[in-house]
């Protein structure tokens, strides 16, 4: 084969093989060299007493400079591109909760006809250009709530405005049955759900001290430590229940100290 022959064989090897490279090389390389968020999650919380809904999501991992929340089929819901020097500085937290209008205002229906169940994307670029992209699985599966929440034995009010509120001492024990299905009412209802944990919420209504308890999937019961209040104190409690899928249900009562 003469060396003209020779050199245009190697070319055309040569540009077949751009031919292939070229698309993926445009598409910015390797998958596997994309970063994934330390945290990516994205979820419903519902507050049954006072019957409201709301989208939340917990991102961390970065400094990222852009970011951007997709539902299925590649439907865009949200973008945060960083300007001047916010940009060169980067974020790495992001902790967000919606509007959580009355079923009055938002019917629960159309609430999920917004936000459909499915893989959603949460993707970025770091402060060095580089793509960062974590999935989160969306589902309509929401707790049931708490039922039969009692202190010391005595069911507290579903609403404290109108029914009495149990008046207790120390030791004060809180109660409540273990969830195992999703909300009779809401979303994909009736199914069986995994309980991650519960949470414990208390409010001091005189001194407004806050106190929070997380506890395993399968407590249902909490003794506070004694001598936590006073004689004639107000006390708020609410029991979120947390599903793997990260959706969570809250209710809210109170009781009072002797």
């Amino acid at each position: 084969m003469k060396r003209d022959d020779i050199r245009n064989a190697l070319l055309c090897v040569l540009v077949a093989t751009l031919a292939v490279a070229g698309p993926a090389m445009a598409d910015g390389g390797d998958p596997e060299d994309e970063i994934e968020f330390d945290v990516a999650r994205i979820f419903f919380e519902l507050n049954n007493t006072d019957g409201d809904l709301g989208i939340h999501a917990e991102i961390d991992g970065g400094p990222w400079k852009i970011l951007e929340i997709e539902g299925p089929n590649d439907y865009q819901k949200m973008k945060i591109a960083l300007k001047s020097n916010m940009r060169k500085q980067g974020l790495s937290e992001l902790r967000f909760e919606s509007a959580e209008p009355t079923f009055d205002e938002l019917d629960p229906r159309v609430f999920f006809r917004r936000f459909p169940e499915g893989e959603w994307e949460i993707s970025g670029v770091t402060i060095d250009g580089l793509e960062m992209e974590s999935d989160s699985t969306v589902t309509h599966l929401v707790p049931a709530p708490p039922v039969n929440l009692a202190v010391n034995g005595m069911l507290v009010p579903l609403d404290c405005d109108e029914g009495p509120r149990p008046v207790v001492g120390d030791p004060v024990d809180l109660t409540w049955d273990a969830v195992t299905l999703s909300h009779p009412d809401l979303g994909r209802t009736n199914e069986p759900i995994e309980v991650e944990s519960y949470e414990v919420a208390l409010e001091n209504e005189e001194t407004g001290l806050l106190m929070d308890f997380v506890l395993p999937g399968d407590t249902t019961a909490l003794r506070l430590p004694e001598g936590l209040f006073e004689s004639g104190d107000q006390i708020k409690v609410g029991v979120l229940v947390r599903e793997v899928s990260g959706n969570r249900t809250g209710t809210e009562s109170c009781f009072e100290v002797r």
